[in-house]
């Protein structure tokens, strides 16, 4: 180690492969490894890093030397003293759940799936387009440091999606199984499927989107607005996730990403929403996307209340970000790879569970709408004014679920919208989602994030749809 007051390795080690099928025809596999390290030193309150896929004795050597040069180069210069900062000295392990033996597929019975799946597409001659997928990954990850850390941890994810696309002339409508943003994904291996409803969702699927095809436009006005886990997810995402991402609350997303509405002096009293709204920042759910023990800079993870009983408590802010802020925060120091530096990323951000079922949410709605799965989202830059598209809505009148109606779609702003929130569903309602694709940051690092969350009820949303 050199003579400096702080430096680490984080070694990352991460296969990917992708099969997918469309319209009956598998495409070419995609295989991926990543395989590098990251260097950082902390030196007389400077601080820097380096990366390196030269994992030889010269290579890692040759990354340090550039991270102790950037680290004299920064000394005094920076917003904080980076060797005041607490350094973890953990020693451990960690995995994702193991998956049963009996749950194994090969490569070749993967494809068989697929293809199963895509050929129960064809059900009419107005399905136009389809395709169905499997994508999985293994990352093996390491963390060292002067400080005594010794991290292991090994993740596995599993990513299924399958979308189909109905046409008849000028009306095209597309559903999928999770949506663009590959919801359904997970950590563990083939249970997943099972846990998605992977299997026989092709002709499921097809049905929905012939049935979009021929539905009405869903109607504009006010009215309550029923949002499932597969859209709460997104909702979730974009409106308290990043809002809540304290680098960001602090500026430095400023120049790609924008800001947010939210600012230091609200934690501790502002009402974010109605009394019902709890939300957990929860690495606890090992099934979830983004689960593990340990952020990448060492700090422990554990389950903490962001938002309780509609007040603002706490930021997603890692250790370096609460220095900065004088605040506590989260284990959320994120890193997407071996060659990008940690940052202050949400993980698994997830809505508490309440006490209705969904059947007693769509008897309580005189006039309203259940959405479900985004198709398309609009946000401002500081993540407080939204509109959202979801693939398939049904309309509620007098308590009854009533005809499906296409192009739903809804807006309104991050506080008044949270504040609006009049049921929350039960355990029977709540689902584990997740994206593959969260993106921020410079250069951009684009992140595995989960979000657990049950069907919720809203109160007086505005609503549009084609007839906008």
């Amino acid at each position: 180690m050199p003579a400096v007051d702080f430096c680490s390795l984080r070694v990352v080690d991460e296969r990917s492969e992708e099969m997918l099928v469309r319209q009956d025809v598998l495409q070419p596999l995609q295989s991926q490894r990543s395989f590098g390290a990251m260097l950082t030193v902390i030196d007389k309150g400077g601080y820097g890093y380096a990366a390196t896929s030269d994992l030889s004795r010269a290579g890692l050597q040759a990354a340090l030397q550039q991270a102790r040069q950037w680290a004299q180069l920064s000394a005094g210069k920076s917003v904080t003293n980076f060797s005041s900062l607490p350094q973890s000295s953990v020693v451990g392990s960690y995995s994702s759940p193991a998956s049963p033996a009996t749950t194994r597929l090969s490569r070749k019975d993967l494809i068989n799936l697929l293809m199963q799946e895509s050929t129960a597409c064809q059900i009419n001659q107005h399905i136009v387009d389809w395709s169905a997928s499997i994508g999985q990954t293994r990352t093996e990850q390491l963390f060292v440091s002067s400080a005594g850390a010794d991290i292991r941890q090994q993740f596995d994810y599993l990513i299924p999606n399958l979308s189909v696309t109905a046409n008849q002339g000028s009306e095209t409508q597309t559903r999928s199984l999770g949506g663009q943003y590959n919801g359904f994904c997970r950590q563990g291996g083939m249970e997943v499927l099972q846990q998605a409803g992977f299997y026989g969702s092709g002709q499921r699927v097809a049905s929905e989107a012939l049935a979009l095809l021929h539905a009405p436009n869903c109607p504009s006005g006010r009215m309550d607005l029923l949002l499932m886990p597969e859209q709460m997810m997104l909702q979730i995402h974009e409106s308290i996730g990043h809002p809540l991402e304290l680098d960001r609350i602090l500026g430095d997303e400023r120049n790609f990403a924008g800001t947010s509405f939210v600012t230091p002096d609200m934690f501790g009293h502002f009402r974010y929403g109605s009394d019902l709204l709890n939300v957990t920042y929860d690495p606890d759910r090992q099934e979830q996307f983004a689960s593990f023990g340990w952020d990448d800079d060492g700090t422990p993870a554990e389950k903490t209340w962001i938002i309780k009983n509609g007040i603002l408590e706490k930021p997603l802010g890692s250790a370096l970000s609460q220095a900065r802020a004088g605040m506590a925060g989260v284990a959320n120091s994120r890193a997407c790879d071996w060659n990008r530096p940690p940052i202050d990323r949400m993980a698994n951000l997830n809505i508490e569970a309440g006490d209705s079922s969904l059947a007693e949410m769509i008897a309580s709605v005189e006039h309203g709408v259940l959405m479900d799965t985004n198709v398309s989202w609009s946000i401002d830059d500081s993540r407080n004014k939204f509109q959202f598209g979801c693939e398939y809505g049904r309309m509620i009148r007098d308590g009854q679920l009533q005809e499906l109606v296409k192009n739903a779609n809804y807006r309104g702003i991050s506080e008044s919208f949270w504040r609006s929130l009049k049921m929350v569903g039960d355990a029977s309602t709540m689902a584990v989602m997740g994206t593959p694709f969260c993106g921020k940051g410079e250069p951009s690092q684009v992140i595995r994030v989960g979000h657990a969350s049950p069907a919720c009820l809203f109160e007086q949303v505005e609503v549009f749809g084609g007839e906008a």
